[in-house]
């Protein structure tokens, strides 16, 4: 049985053919003989999620009896949800994330919970405090991050499909490093009730899939206004399939001029104009257009989300959640608490966040950013009158070892250089796989307007339908 369709998986289901607990068993075993090595997954409750299949009826809803994963940092209700750190390695949430609720009301059946970098600060997974996930095409390279979890364990066919989130890149890079599909909607598209917050105004809940078709099944499950989330945004609910079988003819691309291109790998460069010509022989029309303070977002990004993340990060005090350190007083406690539970990168994170908000020095930084993030969020609104989707590399390079970038931030830092300015934009974008450089996979970056959501599927299924390159088996995963 392979696990690599949503839509195989719901037609066989509908059919008679299997039952969802067919499928749980199928993905629980697939955890058993890869996640040893692969080391995708947190926690796995195999009887929650046999119980959960054998109440799945067919026609329950959207995704019946479709196994599926989550990122660790969403909360579910009864099982443990640890945002793969120290300070929360207990916390067991006593409700669960709107998302998770729309999932289990649309009969999907929760697997298990995947690694991340710790409160999702990271490019690589490798922050996490408990395992380093391999990317299951070479399992001596980073999966990329912070969702690397979800992404290597769709790419390494556990599940069909996984949730993640996205506050600089953190489910386009991952798809990108990892070959499969990766969508992060427009800021307030999709509930973040129930996210463990990294950076509130940045933060996205979005699919991994293997195609885009396969997304736009997830998204009708999760997308949607929630009272519960004051950034939630009311607009109608859509469906995500409408469109995917449009065709780009008529369609207009953009390609950035002056694109950044430093540390650009020249062999990712070479696939991705491959995909825009496959597009342009498809009958879209290529643009140039211009994003001239795309290259201040990565310090812009520096900023905002550290600022965000020293507010946030501040109510795990050793009081009311996770770990508590024995002291002799109180501030020592509060202080040896946050000392132990917290890594290195997060503690960067919270520094420099604390000075950049800190009296004397918020208007020279903090107000600064934000001044940028405006004219960054009006270059793309003006880049949009010229064009439907802009394209670009989700990354400079393919997956890079492990360790290659752990101690040179910056270096790390650069390498969310294409998939930043999204998330300063609130624009949706994804990441779809468009060829392989020496066995590694290469992602196209699609970004469109708010909500416009159905016109990259359009543009990512209509690719998919056309790419013709070879696609190299995983080194660690299911095999077909």
């Amino acid at each position: 049985m392979k696990l690599n369709s949503v839509k195989e998986i719901l037609a066989s289901v509908h059919k008679g053919e299997t039952t969802a607990a067919d499928w749980a068993k199928a993905s629980l075993d697939a955890v058993r003989k890869v996640d040893g090595e692969l080391e995708a997954f947190l926690t796995v409750d195999e009887d929650a999620a046999l119980s959960r299949a054998k109440a799945t009826t067919t026609g329950q809803g959207v995704l019946a009896g479709v196994p599926y994963a989550l990122k660790d940092n969403i909360c579910t209700q009864g099982m443990l949800t640890t945002a793969a750190s120290r300070i929360l390695e207990n916390y067991i949430p006593p409700y669960n994330a709107t998302v998770a609720n729309l999932l289990n009301d649309a009969g999907g059946v929760l697997i298990g919970k995947t690694n991340l970098d710790e409160f999702a600060m990271g490019s690589t997974t490798e922050t996490s405090a408990f395992k380093k996930t391999k990317n299951p095409y070479a399992k001596g390279r980073v999966p990329g991050g912070s969702s690397g979890g979800s992404a290597a364990a769709v790419a390494a066919g556990i599940v069909p499909f996984a949730l993640g989130s996205d506050t600089g890149g953190s489910i386009r890079q991952p798809a990108a490093f990892c070959g499969v599909f990766g969508l992060k909607p427009t800021y307030g598209r999709v509930s973040r009730y129930g996210l463990i917050a990294f950076a509130s105004s940045l933060d996205q809940i979005g699919p991994f899939t293997n195609t885009a078709e396969d997304a736009a099944i997830v998204m009708n499950a999760i997308s949607g206004y929630d009272k519960y989330d004051s950034t939630s945004a009311k607009v109608e609910r859509e469906d995500f399939t409408q469109d995917l079988e449009l065709g780009v003819k008529g369609l207009r691309i953009g390609i950035v001029r002056n694109l950044p291109e430093e540390g650009l790998n020249p062999a990712v460069k070479q696939a991705v104009d491959a995909a825009i010509r496959k597009l342009e022989g498809e009958g879209a029309t290529v643009v140039e257009v211009d994003l001239p303070h795309s290259e201040y977002a990565v310090a812009t990004y520096y900023l905002i989300a550290p600022a965000e993340a020293s507010s946030n990060l501040s109510r795990y005090d050793g009081v009311r959640f996770g770990r508590r350190a024995e002291a002799k007083s109180m501030i020592d406690m509060f202080e040896q608490s946050r000392s132990q539970g917290f890594g290195m990168e997060v503690k960067r994170r919270i520094i420099i966040g604390t000075y950049a908000l800190s009296s004397g020095y918020y208007d020279a930084y903090y107000k600064r950013a934000q001044q940028m993030r405006t004219l960054i969020r009006r270059d793309y609104e003006q880049a949009f009158e010229q064009c439907d989707v802009i394209l670009m590399p989700t990354t400079p390079t393919t997956a890079f070892p492990f360790g290659e970038k752990s101690d040179d931030p910056l270096a790390m830092y650069l390498n969310d250089i294409y998939t930043i300015p999204a998330n300063l934009a609130g624009i949706p974008g994804a990441s779809v796989p468009c060829g392989f450089v020496d066995g590694l996979p290469v992602g196209l970056q699609v970004l469109a307007k708010p909500f416009a959501e159905r016109t990259i599927l359009r543009v990512a299924h209509a690719y998919e339908q056309v790419r013709d390159f070879s696609w190299p088996q995983p080194e660690l995963g299911v095999a077909e």
